[in-house]
């Protein structure tokens, strides 16, 4: 994608370019839920809007380019709307602090959850395929946010939304009413295509790791995963997306919904993914980026001595500019936001 591109398409953003009010800086906390019912630990990063006096601060040899944050800053004297992020299979709640960084810039709380099991330094199989477990980490993690005597005073409860990339993105469409067909899903996963899409470079030969009676159960048990508490909903290359055969299982949906991908996924391919959703789900709005841009886009920009071990995760094709994709995706997230909540 190139450069030029993406200011053309800034500039089709323009309320988000001007639209921060202060100068208020990053503030950073980390919580520690659990789900005792599930059996589940849920950290979660939260960053919000600071007028702390603290000097920001980067995270010891942290990997990623993103914005420096006062830890433990001061919480705003007012309330702001809330975006829960959910992040991808096998990654982290840290791995979209980009969007997290952008969002808080222009007046919003983030939180993000780490979801048990299916973590890059937490892997269980069968965590990798249950993902209806994810929605449900996101609505209790919700609950005890707005428990919670302090961070109830900065949330705005009647604007929440949801974001997601790739796993997460399903999980935030499951959350606005999207109900999964595990058989469907399981038909497609027997094809060429769909081999290919569950051969994830995060856990290798995983369907030959996975318990199948025990997933059905977990599929079955499953409570409703709708919460009406989150009114805007922003998938980012939303995968799984074959678990979809008819409209009829979006009937639940009334809320906005936003999906944003990359033309050249190859791990959540668009025309079984996000083009795939669009169709089935009426009123939602697409974008799909341009050019050689792959999945792991939507993952945080790496240091230059990360990208020099040279994992595809980190480093994308010569034509693509990680950092404006983000501006761009940011620019579009905080527009969606600001009109729907």
């Amino acid at each position: 994608m190139r450069f030029y591109n993406v200011l053309i398409l800034l500039f089709l953003f323009p309320l988000v370019v001007c639209s921060q009010t202060s100068e208020a800086l990053i503030g950073e906390r980390t919580f520690h839920f659990t789900d005792t019912l599930r059996e589940r630990k849920l950290s979660t990063e939260i960053w919000y809007p600071t007028h702390d006096t603290g000097k920001p601060s980067l995270k010891k040899d942290y990997p990623f380019m993103v914005d420096p944050t006062v830890r433990d800053g001061i919480y705003p004297s007012s309330k702001h709307p809330l975006i829960l992020l959910s992040h991808g299979t096998g990654g982290s709640r840290m791995t979209q602090e980009w969007l997290a960084d952008i969002l808080v810039k222009n007046g919003f709380v983030v939180a993000a959850v780490d979801h048990w099991g299916n973590t890059y330094d937490h892997k269980n199989a069968i965590d990798f395929v249950t993902p209806w477990q994810r929605s449900l980490d996101i609505s209790f993690v919700l609950t005890q946010l707005l428990k919670d005597n302090s961070l109830n005073k900065i949330i705005d409860s009647r604007r929440i939304g949801a974001a997601g990339f790739s796993i997460g993105g399903y999980t935030v469409l499951a959350l606005a009413g999207a109900k999964l067909d595990l058989e469907a899903l399981n038909k497609f996963s027997e094809t060429p295509e769909g081999i290919q899409e569950t051969n994830i470079p995060e856990f290798p030969d995983l369907l030959k790791s996975v318990d199948e009676a025990a997933v059905r159960v977990s599929f079955l048990k499953s409570p409703p995963l709708k919460d009406n508490r989150i009114k805007a909903f922003f998938a980012m290359s939303p995968a799984i997306g074959q678990g979809f055969i008819s409209k009829e299982q979006f009937t639940s949906i009334d809320h906005p919904i936003y999906i944003i991908a990359a033309q050249s996924d190859s791990i959540a391919p668009v025309k079984t993914n996000a083009a795939h959703y669009h169709k089935l789900i009426p009123k939602s709005q697409l974008y799909i980026i341009s050019g050689k841009t792959g999945h792991y886009v939507f993952l945080n920009e790496a240091t230059p001595e990360l990208k020099k071990t040279g994992a595809p995760i980190f480093n994308d094709d010569k034509s693509v500019d990680r950092h404006a994709v983000h501006e761009l995706t940011g620019a579009v997230a905080v527009r969606f936001f600001k009109k729907t909540l």
